[in-house]
């Protein structure tokens, strides 16, 4: 089976705005971020295959209910294909942030799930996040990495050196993000 071109990309604070220190609970609280929907165009134009990979520990912890996530995971959709984008998968850790499960970024269990139903080069996959438990996932699994500077992004940034978590690049957004990929494929 032939190789597919794939990006991951974190949900909060890559693809929407982030209630920093609170959850998405419903779609009147779901907002793309600026340019996003250009980005996930130019990746889906580029024959990228796109998977939102993100922790949804609100499920788990009782906050809000996974109908309300699929329905705003339905209408996220939506709203991407109106503008021409096509989104291969969605992959979501419902568990609660103390569960201890494999799911939870900065485990990989999502970027396995998605590595059995898709054939990739991880050496040569991206994953887009805002927060250093993202970069720690993509490392961990293989993945070139990508920091944004939406959402978590500035404040994590600032605790680089601290942590030793290191991305491949920082940029300042999606958009920027999706130069960086689309540049890489061509090599």
């Amino acid at each position: 089976m032939a190789k597919k071109k794939v990006v991951f990309i974190d949900r909060d604070g890559v693809i929407n705005h982030d209630l920093i220190g609170d959850y998405i609970k419903h779609w009147g609280e779901f907002s793309f971020m600026p340019g996003v929907l250009e980005a996930l165009k130019e990746l889906t134009d580029s024959g990228f295959e796109i998977i939102i990979v993100s922790n949804q520990a609100g499920i788990g912890d009782g906050v809000y209910t996974k109908e309300a996530l699929d329905d705003i995971t339905s209408k996220m959709l939506a709203e991407i294909k109106l503008y021409g984008s096509r989104i291969h998968s969605v992959l979501y850790c419902l568990h609660g942030k103390s569960a201890g499960c494999d799911c939870r970024k900065p485990k990989t269990g999502l970027f396995h799930q998605a590595a059995a139903k898709i054939n990739f080069n991880k050496s040569n996959t991206f994953f887009i996040g805002d927060k250093l438990s993202d970069i720690q996932a993509g490392r961990d699994f293989g993945l070139k990495t990508i920091l944004v500077l939406t959402g978590y992004g500035e404040r994590e940034n600032k605790r680089l050196e601290e942590t030793g978590v290191h991305p491949d690049y920082v940029v300042k957004n999606l958009g920027e993000a999706v130069v960086i990929v689309k540049g890489q494929a061509n090599k």
